[in-house]
């Protein structure tokens, strides 16, 4: 493990009391965690920005009813195998269905599988939530 190095940092009284209302709400125990996950989000964020090597889970909520949104996602699904891992179709509802769509690959690839899965007609919600695995290419 490496060694932790102390900084310090000046905020501003009001930036800070809604900093520690935050994290207290987020359970974390002091605020070098939460600075230290701050910072990991950011740079993953960078990373994603690159060519990186991901892996992660996309979720969607979709209503099934929609004309031929099913055999779309199914398309869309079969353009990118060569990075989705597993996928798992829950039931929510009469009208609704959960879709968590396991990754791994370029980073540039999984955001254009985000994004074309969200965009679709009749997908109401979708995220994605990715990790860097690799580096640089």
């Amino acid at each position: 493990m490496s060694s932790v190095v102390r900084f310090g940092v000046s905020l501003e009284n009001d930036l800070l009391d809604n900093f520690d209302r935050l994290i207290k709400l987020q359970k974390y125990t002091n605020r070098s965690e939460a600075i230290r996950d701050l910072i990991r989000q950011e740079l993953l964020r960078q990373a994603q920005e690159e060519d990186r090597d991901v892996a992660g889970v996309i979720t969607y909520i979709y209503d099934h009813h929609q004309r031929d949104l099913l055999n779309k996602i199914i398309e869309v699904q079969h353009d990118h195998q060569d990075i989705i891992q597993s996928s798992q179709h829950i039931h929510i509802d009469n009208h609704n269905c959960l879709e968590i769509v396991a990754v791994k690959g370029n980073s540039g690839v999984v955001a254009i599988l985000t994004n074309t899965l969200k965009a679709l007609k009749g997908v109401k919600h979708g995220s994605a939530s990715i990790s860097s695995i690799g580096n640089a290419k």
